[in-house]
């Protein structure tokens, strides 16, 4: 059965993908594996060392395409270094997309770091919060304990009582012996 010119068959809707064969093996590639190129790669574009070398690359461009012989040249400086603008632009075409995978890279481990510190100051507030609450326990509950103060004074009530009645006792003794003497 053909549909605008195009057999039915021919599309394979009917089929699952992992049963399709391909021409070529699909590259398995590890899921972190590309974001740590990336990231390597845009760490090494940000430094002084690859504007250094981007630099030198350039000059001796150049230099070689306007101080050496014509037969040499690769690259016509009458045409504004073409082939020069080419390369630069591949190399800007494969940076960019480079440098976002790791940007993304970046946000999202941001984004898991800001997560766990959010977890971590949730359950510092709820332990100081927890805290909070037993100092108010403890301080109402020492409310109803006695004091030092309170204790020395009621030790002191309770000394000058034994005295007294110690002097009391002694009194009545000496009264004792005084009668018991006549």
């Amino acid at each position: 059965m053909r549909a605008w010119g195009v057999t039915v068959a021919d599309d394979r809707l009917d089929t699952p993908i992992t049963a399709r064969r391909r021409l070529l093996p699909r590259p398995r590639y590890h899921p972190d594996s590309v974001g740590r190129v990336s990231e390597g790669v845009a760490r090494f574009i940000g430094t002084p060392r690859f504007l250094v070398y981007l630099t030198v690359f350039c000059v001796g461009w150049l230099l070689w395409n306007t101080l050496l012989p014509e037969r040499v040249r690769f690259d016509d400086p009458g045409l504004g270094f073409t082939a020069l603008t080419l390369v630069l632009s591949l190399q800007a075409s494969y940076a960019a997309p480079l440098i976002l995978l790791a940007q993304d890279r970046q946000a999202d481990r941001d984004r898991v770091a800001a997560e766990q510190d959010r977890v971590r100051s949730e359950r510092n507030l709820a332990d100081t919060e927890y805290l909070a609450r037993e100092m108010a326990a403890v301080r109402l509950a020492l409310n109803d304990v006695a004091t030092r103060d309170f204790l020395r004074s009621e030790l002191r009530n309770l000394l000058e009582e034994i005295q007294e009645e110690r002097e009391r006792d002694q009194e009545q003794r000496r009264e004792q012996q005084r009668f018991d003497d006549d």
